[in-house]
């Protein structure tokens, strides 16, 4: 092992990536019921907007998150995030109309908002660049693990318990997440004190132009995470699964190793080599998940795109930062997260629309993630990048 393992793999760096995981696992458990929640709440024709709400929120607080995180401090504004999920999830069984519900995934949407910025700004500081892509990619596993074991916990947990009990359990989940957080320092140099004026945003700090590539890469790729997560409880209920969230099982697990080993191959052979590799995976998930019609398939489906997304995200996260410059670390992450809310937002509202709780259309929502993560490996292979100052090695 290096002597720069030391200075990467500290304590802290195990508590961000164990905080992660528990943050992302606390929302991600309630996905799997939500759908059928909402049914019994009289709005089934709203599904779509289950995951569309949540990421509309997520993406308008971007900018302000990325602010805060580059002038208030990491660590307010990943405590803040944690906040919203701890109310929110206190909050579900209380609003129990259509409205009341649409309404708090509207105000949850914060939490994704802040938090993953704060994260990321927080690894980009610790991390040296030789190692980059490697700790990122590890410390995306332990989110993503979160996003993949949490639909898996709540849809073996749904079978036995009310999803009252699962909303309470996605707010200690929540709160556990702050508590692993709490006695780390904060790595911004010379932090302000809050003030309102902090939240006044301009134009040229709400996007981060130095990192257009993985924004444009981000965003059409990760419209089929929003397609997924909406319509991913459906599709097995139509198969006739017991648990709802084993699709998610089988996503987690194949992400596991392929994060790591992305992560190291970004650092040696470049961000876009590896991406374009990441973007024909996910085409060829899509294109299988749009023609499942046995359980086997959709399985099979999920390992590819536990693949492909493994290998996409910790790569433009790694090459976000490459782009960005240290005094604007936040707000780029941020940028670059806009681009994953906005994605995810429009897979799920243009899923939900196309699906209309029909489950004879649900092939045409991955035709169209396929069609867009084409169209990311074609900017990849002719889109002009070498305009934008870069650390990367030539893909």
């Amino acid at each position: 092992m290096s002597s720069a393992t030391p200075q990467v793999y500290t304590l802290q760096f195990w508590l961000l990536c164990l905080s992660s995981f528990l943050f992302f696992a606390s929302f991600n458990m309630l996905i799997p019921e939500l759908p059928s929640y909402l049914t019994r709440l009289g709005g089934e024709e709203y599904k779509g907007l289950i995951i569309g709400l949540f990421a509309i929120t997520a993406c308008i607080s971007r900018p302000f998150s990325g602010k805060l995180a580059d002038t208030w401090g990491r660590m307010p504004v990943m405590y803040f995030g944690v906040l919203v999920c701890v109310v929110c999830g206190l909050l579900y069984p209380v609003f129990t109309t259509v409205f009341g519900f649409l309404l708090l995934r509207l105000l949850h949407g914060f939490s994704t908002g802040f938090t993953p910025t704060g994260n990321s700004a927080y690894i980009a500081d610790v991390v040296p660049l030789s190692r980059r892509g490697e700790a990122i990619g590890i410390f995306g596993l332990a989110g993503s693990l979160g996003m993949a074991a949490g639909p898996a916990l709540g849809g073996e947990l749904g079978k036995f318990m009310s999803i009252q009990y699962l909303f309470v359990g996605s707010a200690g989940l929540a709160l556990l997440s702050v508590l692993v957080l709490s006695g780390m320092r904060e790595t911004l140099p010379r932090p302000q004190r809050f003030s309102l004026r902090l939240l006044r945003v301009r134009r040229h700090e709400i996007f981060e132009p130095n990192v257009l590539p993985p924004f444009i890469v981000m965003l059409l790729n990760i419209f089929c995470f929003g397609a997924v997560l909406t319509l991913a409880p459906d599709f097995s209920e139509h198969l006739q699964m017991g648990n709802k969230g084993l699709f998610f099982t089988f996503f987690t697990v194949s992400s596991l190793g392929i994060r790591f080993l992305a992560g190291r191959a970004s650092d040696k052979y470049g961000r876009v080599r590896v991406l374009k590799v990441s973007s024909v995976i996910l085409v060829i998930s899509m294109v299988t998940l749009a023609t499942a019609t046995t359980k086997f398939q959709f399985l099979v489906a999920a390992i590819l795109f536990g693949v492909g997304s493994g290998m996409n995200s910790p790569t433009l996260y790694a090459w976000c930062i490459d782009l960005s410059h240290p005094q604007n670390r936040g707000r780029a992450m941020a940028t670059i997260y806009i681009a994953l809310e906005t994605g995810i937002g429009m897979g799920a509202f243009v899923s939900g629309w196309l699906y209309g709780n029909d489950a004879s259309t649900l092939p045409y929502p991955f035709w169209a993630a396929a069609g867009l993560c084409a169209l990311a490996f074609l900017y990849l292979v002719f889109g002009n990048h070498s305009k934008y100052r870069s650390l990367e090695k030539a893909g």
